[in-house]
This record gives structure tokens, sequence and C-alpha cells, in this order.
């Protein structure tokens, strides 16, 4: 593959654009495949690889009504701002067809995930479908696509931030219920 040639900035800092910073993650993540090589050919091809949670990272599944109530929008673009806030630019994806979110986290956070409505996913028999690096909007080929798209190899979400959030989009979604309800403040 090529790469772009980093940008010196000052002395001794280099810069490197966001397409070689998307191929050093593509390549870090095809590090949980059970084939790095087919994983690669999966991305090009269906937009999705399945990788192996639990060996370079752990995924948080979160329920898009949460992370809906947390940023209070469901437009698109809207959610991406808020959530490369949220998340510290911490990377995510949506699922389409399951109507989730899935935040990647150190594989570390497993072992003492317990966040009511979330699923942490880690194991040698837990796969996710995770969509090519390239996939930031969605795709006819695949029904997910980056939110917050990684933004370098092992660059990922801090586990107390997505503690965080879930606990705020779960009181969003019960504030909202209470007043939909019509109970008083």
């Amino acid at each position: 593959m090529a790469f772009d040639a980093p940008v010196k900035t000052e002395p001794g800092v280099l810069v490197h654009s966001r397409r070689d910073r998307e191929v050093g993650a593509e390549t870090w993540l095809a590090l949980a495949a059970p084939n790095a090589q087919e994983a690669q050919q999966e991305w090009a091809r269906y937009g999705l690889a399945l990788l192996r949670c639990g060996t370079t990272f752990t995924a948080v599944r979160i329920p898009a009504d949460i992370v809906h109530a947390a940023a209070g929008t469901t437009d698109r673009a809207e959610l991406a701002t808020y959530l490369t806030t949220a998340l510290d630019g911490g990377p995510c994806f949506f699922d389409s067809s399951g109507q989730a979110f899935y935040v990647l986290t150190p594989r570390s956070t497993a072992g003492r995930w317990d966040v009511l409505d979330t699923e942490c996913l880690s194991g040698v028999d837990r796969f996710l479908g995770v969509p090519a690096t390239t996939v930031t909007e969605p795709d006819p080929r695949c029904a997910a696509y980056w939110v917050v798209p990684m933004d370098g190899p092992a660059a990922l979400c801090d586990p107390e931030i997505v503690r965080w959030l879930v606990t705020r989009g779960r009181i969003m979604r019960s504030e909202a219920a209470r007043l939909e309800a019509g109970e008083d403040a």
C-alpha cells in the first residue's frame, strides 16, 4: 500500500495524513481477524470484516436510543459532532441493522464492565462486523459505518468516558419518558 509522505511542521514533529492514519488503524484492527489478509479483502469488497473482540480491543454495544437521548438528536451530522466531543475522539461506529452504536475500548474493559443496558463484547468466540476505516457514512455494501473514525492504531475510547455517555443517555431517556407521560418536574 502506498502511504502519503508525512508533513514536517516543526523540527522533529511529523504530521501524518488522514489516509495514513486510516491505513494504520485498519492494519491494527486486522490483527483481531482470524486472517488479516482476508479481513482486508472483506473490507475492500463488502465494507465490513468480522473481527474477534477481546484480542486487540473490546467493543461496548450501546442501544441507539441511549445515544440519541444523550446527544439530544437523531440527526447524523449532529450525532457525529456530539460523539466526537463526548468520546474525546474515541472510535465509534453505528450498525443500522441492530440499531446500536459500538464503541471500541481497550481489551481490559471487559473484566470491569457493569453498565446497565449495554453489552461488552469480548472473548475468543465473540466476533463483530467492523466497517472499513474508510466507511464513514451509510454505504450500500454494509449496515455499519464509522460515526467517529479511529484516529490511528490503538486509538481507543476511555471506558470511563463511555460509562459517562451511557449514564447521561439513560438519565436523559428517563427524563424524556417522564415528561412525555406528563409528570411534573
